[in-house]
């Protein structure tokens, strides 16, 4: 029985806080499970952008496969020769990071075929979990989230959500240059050290899942 492979997308610019350390997390669950796993930090990447409207993966001879080369290239490489995808994003300004949308358009459209008949052209589906963080309420984002999960379901393979929210986004709130009022940093840390460790656990278990 050959290993399976499961890649690891980090849409998040933070190194050790929330975003990565849930990833951390579901690749060691996959990895728990027997699987191998590679990460892509898409922050640390050569430049790349979303989709340019080329057209190119809707020629017969580039059928869902993106044909624009750039630093997005390997990543969407790796995803369509792999078993499994796990990707993760912060909420930035009520929506996933930039970098995450950039892949998401890249990832999508080159398996829309514009077809009522085949609308997929996706012949090898994956299961994927899909991992926002946000500082608001986990339920804020419920639709944004279902609506992610939803099109990666269609395109991509069956898909699951994670979300982890009211997340802890500094050590000490009281070193900004201006009170951030809008939080309380007691209830923050005292919810980064209660429950955030249940939701690594969450993330932990739905990697091995996701690798079975």
């Amino acid at each position: 029985m050959n290993q399976k492979k499961i890649i690891i997308v980090n849409a998040g610019p933070r190194k050790g806080w929330n975003t990565d350390t849930l990833l951390t997390e579901a690749a060691a669950g996959a990895e728990a499970a027997g699987a191998q796993t590679e990460r892509f930090d898409l922050f640390r990447l050569e430049k790349y952008t979303g989709c340019i409207s080329c057209f190119g993966c809707k020629k017969e001879k580039f059928k869902g496969r993106c044909v624009c080369k750039d630093g997005l290239t390997p990543v969407l490489d790796a995803i369509r020769a792999a078993d499994g995808l796990i990707i993760g994003s912060p909420n930035y300004l009520s929506e996933m990071t930039a970098s995450f949308r950039a892949l998401y358009e890249r990832l999508i459209f080159q398996n829309l075929t514009y077809n009522l008949e085949q609308p997929c052209c996706n012949e090898r589906p994956i299961p994927v979990l899909l991992i926002m963080t946000s500082n608001a309420p986990d339920t804020t984002y419920a639709g944004l989230l279902e609506n992610y999960r939803r099109t990666l379901n269609g395109f991509v393979g069956p898909a699951k959500a994670l979300v982890s929210g009211d997340t802890l986004q500094l050590k000490d709130y009281g070193k900004t240059d201006w009170p951030w009022t809008m939080f309380d940093p007691q209830a923050k840390q005292e919810r980064h050290d209660t429950v955030f460790p249940q939701e690594r656990k969450k993330a932990f278990d739905a990697g091995y899942a996701l690798a079975k």
